[in-house]
Order: structure tokens, then sequence, then C-alpha cells
């Protein structure tokens, strides 16, 4: 039989090496597919502050003068709509001037009835409005 010899202080016994964490392999992402995130982004950015209105009908009507709109709704918030003028509806104005980059009716003087202020982002004009009898 045999029997191992303790180990004696001058020769230790060594410990088993503990092998190092290993990280996880990041990936890549190449440049193709970040330029066209960030032109997606872009792009859902440019049509939620341009386009969304004009495709729900919140856009503003910049009619010419002219044209025939109604105005129905609250006075500080109206809803605009483009009539044809022959339509017999309520509420229905004849366009007879549009003065654009400017928030003041007052410009409208003794032209038209009504003056009306609108806007969507940078695009601001009045309408200047008579009732169609």
């Amino acid at each position: 039989m045999t029997t191992q010899s303790p180990a004696t202080p001058e020769q230790p016994l060594a410990p088993e090496p503990v092998p190092a964490p290993t990280k996880p392999a990041k990936k890549k992402r190449s440049i193709g597919k970040t330029l066209i995130s960030i032109v997606v982004a872009i792009a859902a950015i440019l049509f939620w502050r341009l386009g969304l209105p004009y495709l729900t009908g919140e856009a503003p009507v910049h009619a010419k003068a002219g044209e025939c709109v109604t105005v129905t709704g609250p006075e500080n918030d109206p809803e605009v709509t483009s009539k044809p003028c022959g339509e017999k509806v309520p509420d229905l104005y004849k366009v007879v001037k549009v003065i654009d980059d400017t928030f003041d009716v007052e410009k409208c003087g003794t032209l038209s009835e009504v003056a009306l202020a609108q806007q969507l982002d940078a695009d601001k004009f009045v309408l200047c409005l008579n009732p169609v009898k």
C-alpha cells in the first residue's frame, strides 16, 4: 500500500486555475443598418409634424379668394371646410381675400364681415370672409 505524503509547508499544493470570466461577444452593427434606422426615424418625425394633420383633416383650409368655406364649431377653435359656392348649407362664406404670414384679423378692414386667423406650424394666414346669401 502506498501512502501519499502530506504537503510540506515548503511545497504547498497549487490550486487549480480558475478560468477568467468571459464577456458575451458584442454584435457589430453595420453602418448601413444604423444609417437606415436614422433615416427612418427622421422620416417618421417629419411625417408626424407635417403630414399627419393633412391626413386627419386637422390642417387649416388655405382657401383662395373666390372660393367658399363653411365655418362651424366654437369661436376659439373653428372648423373650416371647403365647399362649392352654389351649395345651400348653413354658415357658408365666400373668401374675399387671403392675407398670408399674419394673425392680424384687422387687416381685412371693411373688406369683409368676418375675419378668421388660421395656423399650422409656420403657415399662418387670415381669411377675410363674407356670408353667402
